[in-house]
């Protein structure tokens, strides 16, 4: 079943494979919980915690400068998928429009459907981070966390919030939902920070 949909990288990827990782032949899909459906139309973002108040909609996000991007994706469950083709908005332009609080160290990101995962904000404020909308040239579908998903590369992807609603800007860590389940409060794949314990 392994060698059927997955293979173990060879040594030329050392520097783009995390240790213990394989290489998928697709691209699977893992969700904890129902897959919300929500449309482009009905679509926000809401900015709230420490930040200025502000909500997005898909006609705000579309405003915004619009990139090609190409990420390897990690996943915590020894999978990887390389050179995955995305479309979106990078986090930094997003940042750009939005006011932050200086005491702000973290973020909580909110998803349709409840799940919630957080990061330092200097990990989320990387250049190579961004908001999707397309994959492969198609719109994002709601099983991959469609209309928008959060694309966090260096992290595992539980980080890679799908269907994302919310930014909430913290003075202090707080766990996500993953977090609060054992699983690692930063999520390092090259560090194999798969777990807390």
């Amino acid at each position: 079943m392994a060698g059927k949909f997955f293979e173990k990288p060879g040594p030329e990827l050392a520097d783009r494979v995390p240790p213990g990782q394989n290489l998928a032949k697709g691209f699977p899909v893992l969700t904890y919980g129902e897959t919300p459906e929500v449309s482009g139309a009905d679509w926000r973002l809401t900015i709230s915690g420490l930040a200025q108040p502000q909500t997005f909609t898909w006609d705000d996000l579309m405003a915004l400068p619009q990139r090609d991007f190409t990420a390897d994706f990690h996943c915590v469950t020894t999978w990887s998928k390389l050179d995955v083709s995305w479309t979106g908005v990078a986090i930094t332009d997003l940042m750009a429009t939005v006011e932050v609080d200086p005491q702000a160290v973290h973020v909580m990101l909110h998803c349709s459907g409840g799940y919630t995962t957080n990061l330092d904000l200097a990990d989320f404020l990387r250049p190579d981070n961004f908001l999707a909308h397309t994959l492969n040239g198609e719109p994002l579908p709601a099983e991959r966390g469609g209309p928008v998903r959060v694309v966090v590369p260096h992290l595992y992807a539980w980080k890679s919030a799908k269907w994302i609603s919310g930014l909430e800007f913290l003075a202090q860590p707080e766990p996500g939902f993953w977090e609060r389940n054992g699983y690692h409060m930063r999520g390092n794949p090259w560090a194999r920070e798969r777990y807390s314990r």
